[in-house]
């Protein structure tokens, strides 16, 4: 879930003037140097039991709470839970993290057998509580609630149509413009009214939708964002990553396929299709960034991806060197790869500290870039006098690498050739990821000799996108598509607005 792309590109102004900020500490910019995912979604429905009943005790909710604890890593600064009970959907949902929000017997008080939970990252401007999801539309015929992952790029003229037709808005989410499709076609039959809102948004979505019949995923026929279908003992599971299945002792069964609507009930699990048939591109990022190392994400495993795409990297760009670091956390798999396929020695010589919260509020740009030496450390007896390989997922504007090569040199190594196991990030992304504008993207206007002198690096390499690319279908020769706009600017779909990109053929 996001705001629409027009306020996604608009930036606290110390991004710009280097002045001091507000003191928000949702705003994007406390972290100015890392891509962020929007949302984590995940749904329970469980069967009757012996009885012919369903259960009406907090067990759905709790093991969505579980869910939503693995799925953490995707949004930090709101979290929610709506259930049903057989009689009605109850929600709740605040900011913050999943432990601040959900206290004493929150829990224990939403009964029911099924649910839906978010977690969310918000892009600038959409902090306040009312983007906050799960999402509820009420209407004559009943209750849905809706939780989004991906950004919807008709969001501006969806909802001057429902305006001009006599909607009113609570939020700038484009969340909230999917309930209101819905309900406006709900009095044809929930089949009817999924189906015809899916073919009337366009961008990426991956949806868990609860109503008084059903638990309801969908898919964008791009299969942008991931969605997956669990199964438990006495029920099923949607999620946006395999980890939170395994989390809460589920079964993987599969990816909810591009394109594909499920609806839940006690008669299991129907799937039908909607649209037309579209090439698979899943974001390139999921494997890169996003997603754990534990999870599975459309046949391709997420540490495998990463070890593969490290020995692409050593083969691409070698470099003499007595040590191979990988940035914590993300960068570790490449890492690793990339010292298999170098016979050069692996090191945990980089320390993360994992208790600094994301809320951390430094007031200037200059402090924020300092919150690096805070956050990661280097073990000097690792270090010194010895050339390092440190291997990191991308590099966004810049600071954190040149802070993270200074902590280096601090700890006595005598060279350091920094390595990236993802291409240049040169465009933004339309489809769900908090990017920066093409103006912030420090690779969008200088070429690596440039970024090498600005980071302050002996030696500067990124895989190519032909060599990741490779290295993600070795992982699984039947996946065939990925979206790379953001290195490319070659996008699943045209977008309005855009400028450098290129629509993609189909």
């Amino acid at each position: 879930m996001s705001e629409n792309f027009y306020r996604k590109n608009e930036f606290c102004e110390s991004v710009f003037n280097r002045d001091v900020c507000e003191a928000n500490s949702m705003c994007r910019v406390h972290e100015p140097d890392k891509l962020h995912d929007e949302c984590g979604v995940f749904g329970i429905y469980l069967t009757k039991n012996s009885d012919g009943q369903n259960s009406q005790s907090s067990q759905a909710a709790a093991l969505t709470y579980y869910g939503l604890n693995s799925l953490q890593h995707r949004g930090q600064e709101s979290a929610g839970i709506a259930v049903y009970d057989g009689e009605q959907i109850k929600v709740k949902k605040g900011a913050g993290l999943l432990g601040d929000v959900f206290k004493g017997n929150d829990i224990n008080d939403l009964k029911g057998f099924a649910t839906i939970g978010h977690v969310r990252y918000p892009t600038a401007g959409g902090e306040g509580m009312e983007n906050a999801q799960p999402m509820v539309g009420q209407m004559k015929l009943g209750t849905v609630a809706v939780a989004h992952n991906g950004q919807l790029v008709n969001y501006e003229q969806l909802r001057e149509m429902l305006e001009e037709s006599g909607c009113t808005f609570n939020s700038s989410s484009d969340t909230e413009v999917i309930v209101k499709l819905i309900a406006r076609s709900y009095k044809k039959g929930l089949d009817r009214a999924l189906t015809d809102t899916i073919q009337m948004i366009k961008g990426s979505f991956a949806l868990c939708m609860l109503t008084e019949k059903a638990l309801v995923g969908a898919r964008d026929p791009n299969g942008i964002r991931p969605l997956c279908l669990g199964k438990l003992e006495n029920g099923w599971i949607l999620s946006s990553e395999s980890c939170a299945i395994d989390a809460v002792n589920g079964t993987f069964v599969r990816d909810i396929h591009p394109g594909e609507i499920v609806i839940i009930n006690d008669d299991g699990v129907l799937s039908f299709e909607f649209g037309e048939k579209t090439s698979k591109r899943s974001c390139i990022f999921e494997y890169v960034y996003f997603a754990r190392p534990d999870s599975v994400i459309d046949g391709i495993a997420v540490q495998e991806a990463r070890l593969r795409m490290g020995e692409t990297l050593a083969k691409e760009s070698p470099v003499p060197a007595d040590i191979v670091v990988g940035v914590p956390d993300s960068g570790l798999g490449a890492a690793l790869g990339y010292s298999n396929a170098s016979g050069v020695p692996y090191s945990n010589a980089i320390v993360k500290n994992k208790y600094i919260g994301r809320t951390f509020i430094a007031p200037t740009q200059g402090e924020r870039e300092n919150l690096v030496f805070l956050k990661l450390n280097a073990i000097k007896s690792d270090l010194n006098g010895k050339r390092v390989v440190v291997i990191d997922d991308s590099i966004v504007r810049g600071t954190t690498s040149r802070r993270l090569i200074q902590i280096l040199r601090r700890a006595g190594a005598k060279e350091v050739h920094f390595r990236v196991s993802s291409p240049p990030v040169k465009f933004p992304c339309y489809f769900g990821i908090d990017t920066p504008s093409r103006a912030e993207l420090i690779s969008s206007s200088h070429d690596v000799e440039h970024i090498r002198k600005e980071i302050g690096a002996d030696s500067l390499a990124f895989i190519s996108v032909e060599g990741m690319l490779e290295a993600l279908r070795s992982c699984s020769p039947e996946h065939f598509g990925f979206c790379k706009g953001c290195f490319t600017g070659e996008y699943p779909m045209s977008v309005p607005g855009e400028l450098n990109g290129k629509k993609l053929e189909k």
